[in-house]
């Protein structure tokens, strides 16, 4: 049976935080020739290539696999001395979490809240859309995520949380000088607000609209929050596939009005966390998935 070696596995990680083998070398207080002969030996060991060398460094996908041991090894240590008292005075454990904006700006950060205050930690927060979420995982940069992926990344457990639902809207005069006919023809040509590129919340309503033709206008302003977004659409700059959550109370103030009330976007989310037996971890677990119960729709 192959071994990868501590020394190895800790350099390569070594290597893609710091983006160059020099700076790892500095960062572990060794040659340059020594790391390079390290990541040598450990690809030579598991066969695979594992970085790419560009500037910055970065892991191919064998070397996500290392990667990611190497940060969960991390994790294990850090547990192992807090439980055994070792641990600085003081210090706190940090937990890396990839979360969408929108569960960002509505139930996740009541979630963490929850979490006993006796545990110490800092959470570092990296905002992704959901369907992208899982990728964070997969590279070790997060330690658990809210995603829309049920299939659990490899090292990876899975629970579902619940349903986010979303709604069509818009403000009333917008809808009365852009959508003045049947929604499925004149939503396709009015302008409309995204979140990002990769948004595709408002072609994909276009597309189920009209039964799969074309998508939303290109006349699009692009806003990349998630509180922004939906003021946007308040603002008349477009109508909007909002979180249902963020909508009612614009709704029923008469800022806004919703366009296809038995068109709703249900979106299930689910968390995703290494298999660890960390305290931290489960503890943030149960915080997330019982206020998501609370919060979210049933699946």
């Amino acid at each position: 049976m192959t071994e990868l070696p501590l020394d190895q596995v800790q350099t390569l990680l070594a290597v893609v935080d710091e983006g160059t083998f020099d700076a790892a070398a500095a960062a572990l207080h060794v040659t340059p020739s020594a790391v390079s002969q390290r990541v040598k030996a450990l690809e030579q060991r598991t066969g695979r290539i594992l970085l790419m060398r560009t500037k910055p460094v970065r892991p191919t996908e064998s070397g996500e696999v290392v990667v990611r041991l190497a940060r969960q090894l991390a994790r294990l240590e850090r547990d192992a001395r807090a439980e055994l008292g070792m641990s600085g005075a003081g210090e706190a454990t940090r937990v890396s979490i990839a979360v969408n904006s929108d569960s960002l700006a509505t139930w996740f950060l009541p979630a963490l809240t929850c979490v006993p205050e006796k545990l110490r930690l800092c959470f570092e927060l990296r905002r992704e859309d959901q369907d992208h979420t899982a990728a964070l995982l997969r590279e070790g940069l997060v330690m658990a995520a809210v995603t829309s992926s049920s299939v659990p990344v490899t090292g990876c457990s899975v629970r579902a949380l619940g349903t986010m639902r979303y709604v069509a809207v818009a403000r009333p005069d917008f809808a009365e000088r852009h959508l003045d006919g049947p929604l499925r023809e004149t939503l396709a040509d009015a302008p409309v607000v995204v979140f990002d590129r990769r948004d595709d919340l408002q072609d994909g309503f276009v597309r189920r609209l009209r039964r799969g033709r074309g998508g939303a206008s290109p006349v699009r302003h692009f806003v990349p929050t998630s509180d922004g977004f939906v003021e946007a659409v308040a603002a008349g700059l477009g109508w909007g596939v909002v979180p249902e959550v963020q909508a009612d109370p614009l709704l029923r103030s008469g800022r806004l009005v919703q366009l296809a009330p038995d068109r709703a976007v249900d979106v299930p989310l689910y968390w995703q966390q290494w298999k660890l037996d960390s305290p931290a971890l489960a503890a943030v677990a149960d915080a997330v998935t019982a206020t998501a119960v609370q919060t979210l729709r049933p699946r």
